[in-house]
């Protein structure tokens, strides 16, 4: 697909005025956590907007991981040194809430600067995430997620599978990795962020609580429930498959993406944003997307997967003029034009219903067929209390504790039950200190 074209005659306008034009914009500093091609879409994003208007220049400043970004703010708002707008992973929310006098809420800034703000026009999984217990959006939905399962229809064919249906259940998940093996692939499948797939994702997909008190949705004095039968019994099986490399364990985050990209495992959970790296780097295959898989003995599954990704948190403590720019810049980027690029071009979610529809009557879901898959899964039903989403306190560094005891499993130091016992209990006293430091 072409580059995005909005608003060329602006833009035209705005060249024509120089120096003398850009001169007089009040900056925007917008802090996010995205290199690569993601950082470049992003990019494009704000030259645009600073090409559509006059008044305004946001500038894009890339900070590092999502957990360095997020650092890297809060010490700049101690410094008096914050910037307008900064991005913020979703596991940050329960952090950023409790920020109390650091940070302008979008429902409230939006009202302020009497900009057109409607929450409905968000996609229901997007929004309830991001919201407080009267509804109202504290932080504007920016690049949203949902873990899905990718294949190299190639290696599918090799082996005998059929490369148009992908696995539905981790049973048929066991047998199509072990005829990928005899076919000669070293391991069946791997994942990426193991604790957001195969524990937060595993839960909200099997309507399986992951925390007591509506996920930590209810309150501070929420409680980890991750060691219970149904994600033990997982944990269990990834361990033994390691034992074969059926499963095979590449790292936290993004890390083993490459073993997919190079055919060492023909099967991949990962992001629903790893699209566009998918689509680079799978040159000598051709790849498919599946949703994600279930164990067919759990009632009620499979239910809803939950997002991840981000949002876009504004700052309190800049001049009072500035935020009028920042509304003006939430609001050509939640349009439903730049919505629709940004989900094409990127495999991210369309964060508005308007998008959404806007993708399919351009024929982009008749030409690319998967990339309406993650939508379909995050709304396969209506979201339960275990599958809205998770809100818990210092939840960045509980998720470093679980895939510390994940990888412990792995490596067949732990067994499931264990780890997972360790993870609680590690978990919940992170969760009781934050529950004392700002109740």
């Amino acid at each position: 697909m072409r580059k995005l074209e909005l608003l060329s005659g602006a833009a035209a306008l705005a060249v024509m005025l120089g120096a003398t034009g850009a001169d007089a914009a009040t900056k925007i500093q917008w802090w996010h956590a995205m290199g690569g091609q993601l950082g470049e879409k992003l990019g494009q994003i704000a030259a645009d907007f600073n090409a559509s208007q006059g008044e305004y220049e946001v500038e894009a400043v890339y900070k590092g991981s999502y957990p360095e970004t997020m650092t890297a703010a809060i010490a700049a708002f101690r410094a008096r040194e914050q910037p307008h707008i900064v991005q913020v992973f979703e596991v940050g929310t329960a952090t950023m809430m409790a920020a109390k006098g650091a940070v302008y809420p979008v429902y409230q800034l939006m009202a302020d600067t009497g900009e057109p703000f409607d929450p409905a026009a968000f996609l229901p999984a997007v929004v309830g995430y991001y919201t407080d217990s009267d509804g109202n959006m504290l932080s504007m939905p920016f690049n949203s997620s949902t873990p899905m399962m990718y294949y190299n229809k190639t290696a599918f064919e090799k082996a005998g599978l059929d490369p148009s249906t992908p696995p539905k259940t981790w049973p048929e998940v066991e047998e199509a990795a072990k005829k990928l093996q005899a076919a000669g692939y070293p391991c069946g499948f791997t994942t990426q962020w193991p604790s957001w797939i195969q524990i937060e994702n595993f839960s909200a997909w099997h309507n399986v609580p992951i925390g007591t008190r509506g996920n930590g949705f209810g309150g501070l004095d929420a409680e980890l429930t991750i060691n219970n039968p149904t994600t033990v019994a997982h944990i269990e099986k990834l361990g033994e498959w390691q034992k074969t490399k059926l499963f095979d364990y590449g790292g936290r985050r993004g890390d083993a993406d490459p073993k997919f990209y190079t055919q060492e495992c023909p099967i991949h959970f990962a992001s629903s944003a790893a699209l566009a790296g998918v689509r680079a780097n799978a040159k000598d295959f051709e790849f498919g997307m599946g949703m994600l898989p279930y164990w067919p003995n759990v009632d009620g599954a499979p239910q809803n997967s939950i997002i991840g990704g981000a949002t876009l948190w504004v700052l309190q403590g800049r001049d009072a003029a500035d935020y009028k720019g920042v509304a003006r810049f939430f609001s050509y980027l939640s349009s439903p034009e730049v919505q629709a690029w940004w989900h094409q071009e990127t495999g991210y979610l369309p964060i508005t219903t308007a998008a959404y529809e806007l993708s399919r009557s351009q024929g982009f879901y008749d030409k690319s067929p998967e990339a309406e898959l993650p939508i379909k899964q995050i709304t396969n039903k209506p979201p339960t209390e275990n599958s809205k989403g998770l809100r818990f306190g210092s939840f960045v560094q509980i998720r470093d504790i679980i895939e510390e005891e994940l990888e412990a499993v792995f490596q067949g130091q732990k067994s499931a039950q264990d780890a997972l016992d360790a993870a609680v209990r590690r978990g919940n006293e992170l969760i009781r200190e934050f529950e004392k430091a700002n109740s």
